[in-house]
């Protein structure tokens, strides 16, 4: 049995001027059997309609589009059999996927941005304590 790994990257955004928004992921490293259900968790604030995004990096690679929520259905499908659940009420946006791979040994990031623009500033990224990649 191979026992995976999977490092989550919390990622917030802190914007300038009225609103703030963030997405975070409560899970450090998240270890998954080989072919076992995958869930990594991910809350937002927001002060508006939030769109929300998944995405991947492998090591030594940019950034990896796995999927967006901007309205609609609630689930949201991505590519590599990953979806995607908006709960509003939960505030929540947790990203899963039925059969984990060696190959989802990735780190994972969650986004929110406001759909009101004329708040948009910067980003802040706050590491986590650990970007290590671990496979046993």
């Amino acid at each position: 049995m191979v026992l995976l790994l999977i490092p989550v990257l919390e990622v917030i955004f802190a914007l300038r001027g009225t609103g703030a928004q963030s997405a975070s992921q409560p899970d450090g490293h998240i270890p998954v059997s080989e072919g076992a259900p995958l869930e990594l968790r991910c809350k937002y604030s927001t002060s508006g309609s939030p769109y929300l995004f998944w995405y991947r990096q492998y090591p030594n690679q940019g950034l990896q589009f796995l999927l967006k929520y901007i309205s609609g259905d609630p689930l949201v499908k991505g590519i590599d059999a990953f979806e995607a659940e908006f709960r509003k009420n939960e505030t929540s946006f947790n990203l899963k996927k039925h059969s984990a791979h060696w190959s989802d040994s990735a780190v994972y990031f969650c986004a929110v941005s406001d759909t009101v623009t004329e708040t948009a500033g910067g980003a802040e990224h706050k590491p986590p304590e650990t970007l290590g990649l671990s496979v046993t």
